[in-house]
């Protein structure tokens, strides 16, 4: 009997040290992309005819794609302000301070907690959110331009200092085209790693300025779309059906009043030309990056930081809650990851926070309110919301739930509504349709709850029912 309980003992020993021996899997590396001002429905590979768009095909046929993926709205004229503080933060839109374009001293941001934890943190191109949180968040950088847009070949940019000090007078011109320039930095970035013995973790953040105007891609991309071969948008209009409360916006007066067919496909040709070059730039980032041999440990996210009209709607602009504006292209490629697969799911940008802190092994920052899709990219999903909220300024408030779509417009007390399985384009208001009269009920308390959760200060129930 002893015997058998001394195997026994053995046997547990050398199990319990085996277990022990076993190591815990790395977390991935994380090559963040973003773009900037893209529409979500500018990828070839997911149904987009005109465009060329090699290398993002390419992520959608060996990752996953969610086709409702939003940026919660904007405080500001510069969508891209609030929007990129919320991907920095993970804080929803009501929640910001009034101050959008400085992330406060006493905020965590998602590199600075990965910072934190030993991570490399790396970034090039638009850094939207003030020099001091660019310091603390990362740990290396280059051709980092601190700012909201400028001149794709004249941009002043920074190196990165180590000492975490950029004055105007250490900037120097862009070497080359924008996105061209960013792309450097990031495989300078992946050939360093490759020849390092160092295997820490890094997150490395490729923050493009494309497709952002001013729109000059250079010309072999604009020879690729010439207005003659370009199509218009199918909810194309002269001019918006009514005041939406932000018409007159410098990015609405890029194109005169009202649109008119040619100069709408003029100003697409253009957009499609810097998202076509900056395609070829993030394709050379991802072959370092294949070549370097760390691809198959490396978590790739694309995404933009918000939509844009180009002749949508009467609009040019992103200050407005319609899809084209506020749902981006959200594509994810890695390790775990099948292929081929799209997802439904609703999420928001700042959901990446929490997704990317759980990717990392992390817990998120503190004031982060996303949720984690990880689950949903591996193959496990987590119950989902069921709506989006998005709201811009004081002027528009949405909601959306499953196929239905309410636009609100407080200030002039309008409303819109929209079945998005058969108008996915919203070109055909149902608000005043008498059998729409129950779901339009519905919407409208959805929205109130949505704006009391989410804090909306400038809720009042006369503006929501």
């Amino acid at each position: 009997m002893r015997s058998v309980q001394w195997l026994l003992l053995v046997v547990l020993i050398f199990t319990t040290v085996e277990l022990l021996a076993v190591e815990e899997d790395p977390p991935p590396n994380i090559l963040w992309i973003v773009s900037d001002d893209q529409r979500a429905d500018t990828i070839a590979a997911l149904g987009n005819a005109t465009i060329k768009t090699p290398t993002l095909d390419r992520l959608v046929r060996q990752g996953i794609s969610f086709q409702h993926a939003y940026c919660m709205g904007s405080t500001s004229v510069a969508v891209c302000a609030p929007s990129r503080y919320m991907m920095m933060t993970g804080r929803s839109l009501h929640r910001l301070p009034g101050n959008i374009y400085n992330i406060p001293v006493d905020e965590v941001t998602l590199p600075q907690k990965l910072r934190q934890g030993g991570w490399k943190t790396f970034f090039t191109g638009k850094w939207h959110s003030g020099k001091a949180a660019f310091a603390r968040s990362f740990s290396d950088g280059g051709e980092i331009f601190f700012g909201g847009m400028g001149s794709h070949t004249r941009l002043q940019v920074h190196d990165y200092q180590p000492d975490g000090k950029y004055s105007d007078e250490d900037r120097h011109p862009l070497p080359g085209f924008s996105s061209t320039t960013f792309a450097d930095a990031a495989i300078k970035f992946i050939e360093e790693q490759e020849s390092s013995s160092d295997e820490t973790p890094f997150l490395a953040c490729v923050f493009f300025t494309a497709p952002h105007d001013p729109r000059t891609p250079p010309q072999k991309f604009q020879q690729m779309y010439p207005p003659s071969r370009m199509k218009l948008p199918t909810n194309f209009l002269p001019a918006h059906p009514f005041d939406n409360g932000e018409l007159r916006v410098r990015d609405e007066k890029l194109a005169p009043f009202p649109r008119t067919p040619q100069v709408v496909k003029e100003h697409l040709g253009l957009y499609y030309g810097m998202i076509s070059q900056m395609d070829e730039q993030i394709g050379r980032v991802l072959d370092a990056l294949e070549k370097s041999g760390l691809a198959k440990n490396t978590l790739v996210i694309f995404t933009s930081d918000h939509g844009l009209a180009v002749g949508s709607h009467g609009l040019l602009g992103k200050q407005n809650l319609y899809e084209h504006s506020m749902r981006v292209p959200m594509v994810i490629q890695g390790p775990g990851i099948e292929a081929g697969r799209e997802s439904d799911q609703p999420i928001y940008l700042h959901d990446l926070v929490a997704t990317i802190s759980e990717a990392a092994g992390i817990d998120p920052p503190e004031s982060s309110e996303g949720r984690s899709f990880l689950g949903t990219i591996l193959g496990h999903p987590k119950e989902a919301r069921k709506q989006i909220y998005t709201a811009y300024k004081g002027v528009q408030r949405a909601i959306r739930h499953h196929n239905w779509k309410l636009i609100r417009y407080p200030a002039v007390d309008r409303t819109q509504l929209f079945d998005l399985d058969q108008d996915p384009y919203e070109t055909t208001d149902l608000s005043g349709a008498e059998e729409h009269q129950g779901k339009l009920r519905d919407l409208l308390d959805r929205l109130h709850q949505q704006r009391k959760k989410n804090s909306d200060p400038l809720l009042k129930d006369a503006e929501s029912r």
